[in-house]
C-alpha cells in the first residue's frame, strides 16, 4: 500500500451512544471458540455473547471434517505433533503445538460429555477418519460430514443452559481502552451497535467489561470465492488492528483444494468437498483424465492442503483438455456408500446434476482459513491486557504457514475453554474508559457497493499463486476504493461496517504478502518460488496513528 493514499479508518463511524451496560466478560463471536469461552466462564461470572447475526451464522456450523485428536491406540501424540509441524512449513511454535495436541483428546471427550454425538465405528467406539497431512486416522466426525453443525448445536444448547446471555444482531464496532495502575493500556469495554434483521442501526451502546474475548472468526469473505459463510468479514482482526495490535502471519491464507466448482461466475460462499473424501480414497484428475497429485508429494492426494491447492492451480493454468478453471475429484469407488458417509456433499452435488457415486465432482481451490490473526497464546491472552483472542481470529503458533486439517475446531474448543476457565478464576482489574474510538478523527466508511471490487481483486491477484505484479495490481484496486471512500458520505450500518473491515483486512493481507519474498506454506509467490532460510520468521502488520499500515519482522 502506498504512502500517498488516503488512510484506513481508525474507528467505525456510528450514531451517538444511547445506552450503557457493565458486565464481567464480553465475548465477540458465537462459534466454537466464543461459546466454549462463555460456557467456561459461567456460572462464576456474568457474560454476554455478542453476535452480529444469530448464534449459528459463523464458520463452525459449516465445518465438515471434524476434530483432530489422538484417540487410536496405534496413533501417538508425537506423530500428531510432527504432522502439524510439517504442515506448518517451518513457522509453527512447537510448544503451542504440543500443548494443543496434548489437550485435544480431552477436549473431544468434553464435547461428548456435553452431548455431542460423534459417529461410532462398527465396534461402538468413536469412528476415526484420515485427512490430508495426517499420518494416522485421528479425525472424529458427526453425521458423516456435518461435524461442525453438531459441535455448534452442542455448544449452543450448553451455553444457553448455563445462563450465557446472547445479544444477537449486535455489531462490535471498536474497543474502549483505559490504563491499569501501572500505566499500561488495558481494555475497558466495547462499543456495540444493535441492529434489526436487515442490518439497520437501532441504537449504539457501550458495554464496559473487565475482559473482552474476540472470537469473530476469519476473513474468507475478502475473496470472491470462499468456503466461508457471508458473516465472515474479518471484523475481529480489523477491530484489533484499529486498537493498535499487530496482525501476525496474515499473508498465510489457506485455500481449500476441493471446493465445489459450480461455474465460472460463481461468487460468495461455495460448498466445500471435505478433505475426508480424499481420506476415504478419492483421487484428483484433470479434464484430460490425468492424475493431478501423482509424483507431486509422497502422500499424493492426501498431501497437506497448500501442496494440493498449488498443484491444482498449476494444472488448471495448463488448461488440460481446454479446461482452465477446475479439476475433478473421483470418489466413485465408494459407490452409494458416499450418500451415507457424506450426505451434505451428496445434496450439493445433486444440485448441480452430479451423482458422486457415478460421476467425478468438479472442484477448484477457494479461500478457506486464515492461519494468521491476532497474536495470542493458547489461553487466549494477547499483548493488550484485558483482551483475549480465540479461534480463527487468533494466531497462536499452532498452524504456522499452513494449517493441518481439522486442527482448527480442536484449537477453538481448547483455547476457548482455557480462556473462559482462567477468567472464571480471576479477572483483570476494572479500568475507566480513557480512550474511546468514537472520539478519534478518522477516515469515513467504505461504500458496500465496493465489496465486489475488493473481492474480485483479491481472488484474481492474491489467490493461491501470487507475484509482485499481481500484488501491486491488488494494492492499486484497494487504493482506488480508499480514494472513492474519501470522497463519499456513507450511511453507518452493518453493510458499510463490513465493507470497511473487508478493505482494512484485505489491505493488511496484501501488505504482508508483498513483504514476504519467498514461497512458504500457503503463501506461494511465482517470482520467489522457493522457501528461504531468512524468512523463517513472522511478519507483523500494524496501523499507525494516521491510519496507514506498516509491516515489520516479529
Amino acid at each position: 500500500m502506498t504512502e500517498n493514499q488516503p488512510p484506513l479508518a481508525r474507528q467505525l463511524q456510528a450514531p451517538p451512544v444511547s445506552w450503557t451496560r457493565d458486565i464481567d466478560v464480553v465475548v465477540l463471536g458465537s462459534g466454537a471458540a466464543g461459546l466454549s469461552a462463555a460456557l467456561a466462564v459461567r456460572p462464576v461470572r456474568s457474560v454476554v455473547v455478542v453476535t452480529k447475526d444469530v448464534l449459528s451464522a459463523g464458520s463452525t456450523a459449516w465445518a465438515q471434517g471434524g476434530l483432530a485428536g489422538v484417540l487410536h491406540p496405534e496413533d501417538s501424540l508425537e506423530d500428531h505433533i510432527r504432522d502439524t509441524i510439517i504442515a506448518g512449513a517451518g513457522l509453527c511454535d512447537e510448544q503451542a503445538v504440543r500443548e494443543l495436541v496434548e489437550a485435544a483428546p480431552t477436549s473431544i471427550r468434553y464435547l461428548m460429555r456435553l452431548g455431542a454425538a460423534f459417529d461410532p465405528d462398527d465396534g461402538g467406539d468413536v469412528a476415526l477418519t484420515r485427512e490430508g497431512g495426517h499420518s494416522h486416522q485421528r479425525i472424529v466426525h458427526s453425521g458423516g460430514d456435518r461435524s461442525g453443525a453438531e459441535v455448534q448445536r452442542t455448544l449452543d444448547e450448553s451455553a444457553v443452559g448455563a445462563g450465557v446471555e446472547v445479544m444477537d444482531h449486535a455489531f462490535a464496532l471498536d474497543l474502549l481502552l483505559g490504563r491499569g495502575r501501572d500505566g499500561q493500556r488495558q481494555v475497558a469495554g466495547v462499543r456495540i451497535a444493535q441492529l434489526d434483521a436487515q442490518g439497520t442501526v437501532i441504537s449504539i451502546g457501550v458495554i464496559t467489561a473487565r475482559a473482552v474475548v474476540v472470537a469473530c472468526g476469519g476473513f474468507g469473505q475478502i475473496f470472491a470465492s470462499t468456503s466461508n459463510p457471508p458473516a465472515v468479514t474479518g471484523d475481529g482482526v480489523a477491530l484489533a488492528l484499529r486498537a493498535g495490535l499487530p496482525l501476525t502471519d496474515v499473508e498465510f491464507v489457506q485455500f481449500h483444494p476441493t471446493v465445489m466448482f459450480t461455474g465460472p461466475e460463481a461468487r460468495g460462499q461455495q460448498h466445500l468437498v471435505s478433505e475426508a473424501v480424499r481420506g476415504e480414497g478419492a483421487i484428483l484428475f484433470d479434464a484430460a483424465g490425468e492424475r493431478v497429485m501423482a509424483g507431486i508429494h509422497p502422500l499424493e492426494d492426501l498431501a497437506p492442503r497448500d501442496v494440493v491447492a498449488a498443484a491444482i492451480t498449476q494444472r488448471m493454468a495448463a488448461g488440460a483438455n481446454g479446461v482452465f478453471d477446475h479439476v475433478y475429484l473421483d470418489a466413485t469407488h465408494m459407490g452409494e456408500h458416499f450418500y451415507d458417509r457424506f450426505p451434505s456433499i451428496t445434496a450439493a452435488c445433486r444440485e448441480i446434476g452430479v451423482d458422486p457415486a457415478r460421476d467425478r465432482i468438479p472442484v477448484a481451490p477457494a479461500s478457506h482459513y486464515a492461519c494468521g490473526g491476532i497474536r495470542a497464546r493458547l489461553d487466549g491472552t494477547t499483548a493488550l491486557r484485558g483482551l483475549y483472542a480465540a479461534g480463527e481470529v487468533s494466531r497462536t503458533g499452532v498452524h504456522g504457514a499452513n494449517r493441518l486439517a481439522s486442527n482448527s475446531l480442536t484449537e477453538s474448543v481448547v483455547t476457548g475453554t482455557r480462556c473462559g476457565r482462567d477468567l472464571a478464576w480471576e479477572l483483570p482489574e476494572r479500568v475507566e474508559v480513557l480512550f474511546d474510538a468514537a472520539g478519534v478523527a478518522s477516515a469515513g466508511l467504505v461504500d458496500p457497493a465496493a465489496i465486489p471490487q475488493i473481492r474480485t481483486a483479491m481472488s484474481r491477484h492474491v489467490g493461491v499463486l501470487r507475484d509482485q505484479r499481481s500484488l501491486e495490481q491488488a494494492a492499486a484496486v484497494l487504493s482506488e476504493v480508499l480514494h472513492q471512500s474519501s470522497r463519499e458520505q456513507v450511511r453507518a450500518d452493518r453493510e458499510s461496517w463490513e465493507a470497511t473491515n473487508l478493505l482494512t483486512v484485505a489491505s493488511a493481507v496484501v501488505t504482508a504478502a508483498a513483504a514476504r519474498t519467498e514461497s512458504r506454506g500457503c503463501h506461494r509467490r511465482t517470482d520467489f518460488p522457493d522457501p528461504a532460510e531468512a524468512w523463517v520468521t513472522h511478519l507483523d502488520v500494524r496501523m499507525d496513528a494516521q491510519g496507514h499500515l506498516r509491516v515489520t519482522g516479529a
